[in-house]
């Protein structure tokens, strides 16, 4: 199922003891356009300090208490790499961040995450056999580019409002994305074109972005303003 970035936005992270924060915004991976960390304001217990939560961590949310629950502990949180999230992540702070948590490296092998779809097929199978055959699987899984080229992770705050470009002339801004709930991919990012047409919403893919510029905070398409047109519309 696809939910709307907007709405994740405030749930409140669980740990196994107790509440860590909640969710104050997302970074993307804009080569594959799937999320690989929730940004998480923690309360007074923790200085109000912003943490990353990876969806390694997530469990079944709970959709109607807006809750994720996580399988780490506050204490885990507490003692995580302090990582500066007003600034780009680079790969060394990534892998500084796995390693802590034990997640395996989701780069390198052309799937969503590693070789599979979603995070959980990463992680360690229940029943594999023995120490030794875990960390043959985790070296298969970690196999790929340079581990100290820098990711492109993007905040997905940082997006909204984005200018959208079709091939013939400008047609709205980016409003909004919806995420897959198992794969954490942004399937959709939902256009108002109210440059073009009054309050209309639209789904367009991120396949069919041709180019972003992060400088100009616009989003180029591959689109005619009429492939927009007969794009689905977006009911929240």
């Amino acid at each position: 199922m696809l939910r709307s970035m907007s709405d994740l936005e405030n749930y409140a992270i669980r740990a196994t003891d107790g509440t860590i924060g909640h969710v104050r915004d997302f970074y993307f991976d804009d080569e594959m356009w799937v999320i690989r960390y929730l940004v998480v304001e923690t309360g007074t217990w923790l200085s109000s300090r912003k943490v990353l939560i990876s969806p390694f961590a997530i469990g079944q949310p709970d959709w109607i208490g807006k809750v994720l629950p996580v399988s780490i502990t506050k204490e885990q949180v507490r003692n995580s790499p302090d990582i500066d999230t007003d600034k780009p992540i680079s790969r060394q702070h990534e892998m500084g961040y796995l390693g802590y948590y034990g997640y395996p490296y989701y780069w390198g092998a052309g799937g969503l995450w590693g070789a599979g779809a979603n995070p959980s097929m990463m992680l360690p199978r229940a029943g594999y056999a023995g120490l030794e055959a875990e960390q043959d699987e985790r070296r298969i899984l970690e196999v790929g580019p340079d581990p100290h080229d820098d990711p492109d992770l993007r905040s997905c705050k940082a997006v909204m409002n984005y200018h959208i470009d079709a091939t013939d002339g400008d047609i709205g801004h980016v409003h909004g994305m919806l995420v897959d709930e198992e794969s954490w991919a942004i399937r959709y990012m939902i256009v108002q074109t109210n440059n073009w047409w009054t309050d209309h919403q639209v789904l367009i893919e991120p396949r069919s972005i041709l180019e972003v510029s992060w400088l100009d905070h616009t989003v180029t398409v591959d689109l005619t303003r009429q492939a927009v047109k007969d794009a689905p519309p977006y009911d929240e």
